[in-house]
């Protein structure tokens, strides 16, 4: 099997094709990719979208740390400052609960969409293990389908996807999701 160097390499070089970019080959489905890696590989991953963020590439990639983002809402709903109260307070459980229902995977999915800058080919969401458990991947993407079908995603994903269930960290429980694709 390649090493993850190997493979996120492959990774520049598909998401700068145009027949990724126009979805050629996916039989009219979403153009929705997972790049599973170990989890024990997150920094290389962390530091492959950073240099990728920086280097002139024939395709323009949005990048989304789904972490940062979920932090922007929570800012943006004024709640941000009340958590660690609330965890320390109520517990972990009533905290996440909370979250849940204010910040779910339908307003994530708007942020995202309301700050992608139309000029760019690509969106490429990472920090998914980071997320977790207040946003999941699964959850996100049906969301993000819905609205957001004329630019190719790209998840890097800490973990399996065997075209049906989606399994972070290889350890949690699968979650059905069938409309993505694998690559490399």
């Amino acid at each position: 099997m390649p090493s993850i160097t190997e493979r996120l390499d492959l990774l520049k070089e598909t998401i700068q094709r145009t027949d990724f970019l126009k979805g050629e080959g996916l039989s009219n489905e979403v153009n929705i990719r997972m790049f599973c890696y170990e989890s024990k590989e997150e920094m290389a991953v962390r530091a492959f979208t950073e240099r990728l963020s920086s280097e002139n590439l024939s395709c323009k990639v949005e990048i989304v740390d789904l972490y940062e983002a979920f932090l922007e809402v929570c800012k943006r709903e004024d709640i941000l400052d009340d958590i660690p109260d609330m965890e320390q307070e109520d517990g972990k459980e009533y905290l996440e609960e909370q979250l849940n229902n204010i910040i779910d995977a339908k307003v994530m999915a708007e942020f995202i969409i309301e700050n992608f800058d139309e000029t760019k080919d690509l969106l490429m969401i990472t920090g998914v293990g980071k997320a977790f458990p207040f946003i999941r991947v699964h959850a996100l993407l049906n969301a993000l389908q819905e609205d957001f079908n004329n630019k190719p995603i790209v998840v890097l994903y800490p973990g399996t996807f065997d075209g049906h269930y989606v399994k972070l960290f290889n350890k949690l429980k699968s979650n059905e999701y069938y409309r993505a694709f694998n690559m490399i």
